[in-house]
């Protein structure tokens, strides 16, 4: 196998042609997108210890599906998803504060604030104001809250709108679930979130993490010469996909950062271990190993390494708009010098994150001029190619 072209060996099936940018700036294949893959797919909208007491509920604004949802933790203990709309007259129940929402209940109950309808977590209808004046078509045990297919993976919730789901959770995963399985993600819950509003298309904003290749430019100041180019471990698996990113052994970080580094390990700039990484990731044990980096089909980005996860979600808002949330676990700290080290660690992967959001906006702009029409990809950047065919064959499926 040749080094140049080692990905497009082992995966000829995904050619070598340049790829269109029309699917990046097309308002028609957006709606298309939106049809053809986010009301029919498993979609990651958070985690289950988000919700811990009976009651708990967070609504997530899904643009792209179309709907907003009510994720609600019942009083046995179980979470459930609703469509957020009241069977009064469709007024959203929970009244909505941004893209994502979140509220306690008590009584484990939700009202409706337009009249007043109670719902319990279970959906049912259980109060409705004056009921006697409704005449006899209307039956309050068919008017519940319009239920949302929802499954967990590894305390990972994922909710499908569509009326009848295509595959079950576990099918949609595949080998993927394998591959991560066992990985303590409930035992780092430490956590960071950095949430913006980006005017570009959403597979532009998936794209920019989704290589390496730009590290040495676009991050020279927060991530000087410190991870190489080259991904590792490359493995495709039905929609989704994963690859090992590796650091430069012999690049030195700044003092400062050399010293947190030896804090808390929260950065991603240093040498790891293993002992909480499943076998299937690392495999051959790598001195080098820095980080997993992987896709969940559409828009979930989830990279582990030890002591290590976070997560990149690209919500599309319009073919042009996307809401990104990125979010950063790490064990929670036991000292100040043990805090301050992971804030700093924080501190140095927003700066990173904002350095990638420029690139974002600016590339969308250059698409649309229609200038260029093609992206001509290197063979490091196996990732966006494979995105780029798996979302076409939904679209056109």
């Amino acid at each position: 196998m040749s080094v140049e072209h080692r990905w497009l060996e082992k995966y000829p099936e995904l050619g070598s042609n340049p790829i269109s940018t029309e699917p990046y700036i097309s308002p028609d294949w957006y709606e298309k997108e939106r049809e053809k893959i986010f009301r029919k797919v498993w979609l990651c909208v958070g985690r289950a210890n988000e919700l811990p007491k009976a009651g708990d509920y967070k609504v997530k604004r899904i643009e792209a599906a179309g709907t907003s949802v009510i994720l609600i933790r019942g009083k046995d203990g179980e979470v459930r998803a609703f469509h957020n709309v009241c069977a009064h007259r469709g007024n959203t129940v929970v009244t909505e504060h941004g893209q994502e929402t979140y509220g306690k209940s008590r009584a484990a109950v939700i009202t409706c604030r337009f009249h007043g309808w109670v719902y319990g977590a279970d959906g049912a209808l259980r109060s409705v104001p004056s009921e006697q004046r409704f005449y006899s078509c209307f039956d309050k045990g068919h008017n519940g809250l319009t239920p949302v297919h929802l499954s967990l993976w590894e305390g990972f919730m994922f909710i499908n709108v569509a009326e009848t789901p295509e595959t079950t959770l576990g099918e949609f995963l595949g080998d993927y679930a394998e591959h991560f399985r066992g990985y303590p993600f409930d035992s780092l819950d430490y956590g960071f979130t950095y949430r913006t509003e980006l005017e570009c298309n959403w597979k532009v904003a998936h794209d920019a993490f989704a290589e390496a290749y730009h590290v040495d430019t676009i991050h020279a100041g927060s991530f000087p010469n410190v991870f190489s180019t080259g991904l590792q471990n490359v493995k495709l698996m039905g929609p989704h996909r994963t690859c090992a990113v590796c650091l430069t052994l012999d690049a030195k970080p700044t003092p400062v950062a050399g010293i947190a580094n030896r804090m808390a390990g929260a950065s991603l700039v240093s040498q790891r271990g293993e002992s909480m990484l499943p076998k299937t990731i690392n495999p051959d044990h790598r001195s080098d190993f820095a980080f997993e980096l992987s896709v969940i089909f559409p828009n979930t980005l989830l990279h582990v390494s030890e002591g290590i996860w976070f997560t990149h979600q690209f919500w599309p808002l319009a073919h042009n708009r996307t809401l990104w949330e990125g979010r950063y676990y790490v064990k929670a700290p036991t000292t100040n010098a043990e805090r301050w080290a992971i804030e700093h660690a924080m501190t140095l992967q927003r700066n990173a994150w904002l350095e990638d959001t420029a690139t974002m906006e600016d590339t969308q702009r250059a698409m649309q001029s229609r200038a260029k029409t093609l992206q001509h990809l290197q063979d490091d950047e196996i990732l966006i190619r494979h995105g780029a065919v798996v979302v076409d064959q939904y679209v056109n499926a």
